[in-house]
Formats: structure tokens, C-alpha cells, sequence
């Protein structure tokens, strides 16, 4: 059995996914430009490693509220992508 986001608990998850996508946004551009300041691999994975986890959290809610993926589907694609961009974070802090 399915269960559905009442739509208070949907307008918060638009609002909650919104402030990610404008605060990693903000990260990865900073990042980005840092790197291009510097030419420093490790801010360049910096800052792939924040697009990824920005990136997953805009797909996951466009999946959501777009394209009617299940939340439990959604979940699982945020996550994946929040898993691959911490381990290229990781990676940025062992980088020469």
C-alpha cells in the first residue's frame, strides 16, 4: 500500500528542497569559482562533489511533484546522489 504526502506535508518538502537547491547552488557556484581562481583539483571536486548532492535533491523533488514518483522513489534517487557527491567531497579533501 501506497501512502501519499498530505499537501501540507508536500508544500514543505517544495519549500525544504527549494532552500537546497538555492543554498547548494550558491556552494557549488563558490566553489566553482574558487577553483577557477585557484586551479585547485581539490575545489574543483569540491564543487562537483556539491552539484551532485544539489542536483539529486532537485531531481528528487522534481520526481515527486513533476513527474508522480512515488516518495519512497524519490527518496532513493536523493540518496544515491547525496552518497556520490559526499564521496567526491571525501575525495576533495585527500586531493593534492
Amino acid at each position: 500500500m501506497v501512502h501519499t504526502a498530505s499537501p501540507t506535508v508536500a508544500t514543505f518538502i517544495i519549500i525544504v528542497k527549494t532552500g537546497i537547491l538555492v543554498l547548494g547552488g550558491l556552494i557549488t557556484y563558490f566553489s566553482f569559482k574558487a577553483y577557477r581562481n585557484t586551479g585547485s583539483p581539490a575545489l574543483r571536486a569540491l564543487a562537483i562533489g556539491f552539484g551532485i548532492i544539489t542536483t539529486g535533491a532537485l531531481l528528487a523533488g522534481a520526481s515527486d511533484v513533476l513527474l508522480s514518483v512515488d516518495l519512497a522513489t524519490g527518496v532513493l534517487i536523493d540518496s544515491i546522489l547525496t552518497f556520490l557527491g559526499f564521496a567526491v567531497i571525501t575525495y576533495s579533501l585527500y586531493v593534492e
